[in-house]
């Protein structure tokens, strides 16, 4: 998707001065919300009332999810977990639902986490409860995590983790499509922890009203922050770099991913110098096309680029080291639990075997 399409659209959906027919699309995707909040407040209710039955397996469960649709970071908190668990003598699974995977393949999040843990199986299903007990059966797994399965509510979960992004953290307060809100803010009172993801991308003052709204709507929830900080350099042969190499580089940078202005603002915290970000829609799966826009992009920029930036999740899917024969490596990011550290792992403690 061009930039400029993808950023028409976000002016649309936040109410921020735009094109001229801006008012009107809001007015329509308005009216397309109310049965969307409708089939979510249904389902909701189904599960609420018993209508719908909550089925268990036999191991604790932790979920990791979001209110909003897009990236908030839960890749990395995922693979947090997964080593947390794994350092105490654990056999993981991770289970996902493998949004946009191909036949019998892995999607971009699930590729990552086999990179960052090959040793920790990962079972894609749209049916997590399936999916769950494939993980115990054939890998003996003690503990299961779940990826972005917040909504997906006929698991039951021993732990429900949701993060919220500090860069767009309320979804512009309108469910899909008029805004980003998977289902109303209200869903949060079933989280166990909220976690403000990016905390270290705001100031303190932002933090703290969050923070505040947050514990008025779901008092009972343990809050976390997060920052999202990069960790190295790696490239499609599976080399790694350290940070040090960009310092003073000219860089391009791209992405395909939920939220473009998150890894802005990881680049941010690099020593380059940052020519040209182009983003391509979440979860695009790169062709010859691509590279060669990408290609004409680097030809064309001056000074002339030396290193090509992107996620880890669009590396897994370019499968290219160089592009016009510059190289391209990708930003690794691991998190850094700051406020509510002490207080998660007491909780995931009292998941342990005793």
């Amino acid at each position: 998707m061009p930039n400029r399409a993808r950023m028409s659209w976000d002016q649309i959906i936040s109410g921020r001065p735009g094109p001229w027919w801006g008012p009107l699309a809001r007015a329509v995707l308005r009216a397309s919300e109310v049965p969307y909040r409708w089939a979510v407040a249904w389902r909701n209710r189904r599960y609420e009332q018993g209508w719908a039955v909550v089925q268990r397996v036999p191991v604790p469960v932790v979920s990791v999810g979001n209110i909003t649709a897009g990236g908030t970071g839960k890749t990395p908190l995922v693979a947090w977990l997964g080593q947390w668990f794994a350092q105490r003598g654990l056999r993981v699974a991770f289970v996902s639902r493998g949004y946009k995977s191909g036949h019998g393949k892995l999607n971009d999040e699930a590729r990552v986490l086999r990179q960052i843990h090959p040793e920790i199986p990962h079972v894609q299903n749209p049916d997590r409860v399936a999916a769950a007990r494939q993980a115990i059966r054939q890998f003996n797994a003690q503990v299961i995590i779940l990826d972005d399965a917040f909504q997906h509510r006929r698991i039951h979960r021993d732990l429900d983790i949701v993060l919220i992004d500090a860069l767009r953290p309320f979804g512009y307060r309108h469910v899909l499509p008029r805004g980003l809100l998977r289902e109303p803010l209200a869903g949060l009172r079933r989280a166990d922890v909220v976690g403000l993801s990016r905390a270290d991308a705001v100031e303190t003052h932002h933090r703290q009203v969050i923070h505040d709204e947050i514990a008025a709507l779901a008092p009972h929830c343990r809050w976390i922050e997060l920052a999202h900080r990069p960790s190295r350099l790696i490239n499609a042969d599976g080399a790694e770099s350290t940070l040090g190499r960009l310092t003073g580089c000219h860089v391009v940078a791209f992405c395909g991913i939920g939220n473009p202005t998150g890894f802005q603002a990881t680049l941010g915290q690099l020593a380059c110098q940052i020519h040209g970000f182009h983003v391509f829609p979440d979860h695009h799966d790169y062709g010859h096309a691509d590279i060669e826009r990408l290609g004409s992009i680097v030809a064309t920029t001056r000074p002339a680029p030396e290193v090509i930036l992107c996620t880890h999740k669009d590396l897994v899917k370019l499968d290219a080291a160089a592009i016009a024969g510059v190289p391209v490596w990708a930003v690794d990011i691991e998190v850094d639990i700051g406020v509510g550290s002490r207080l998660l792992e007491e909780t995931l403690e009292r998941l342990l075997p005793e």
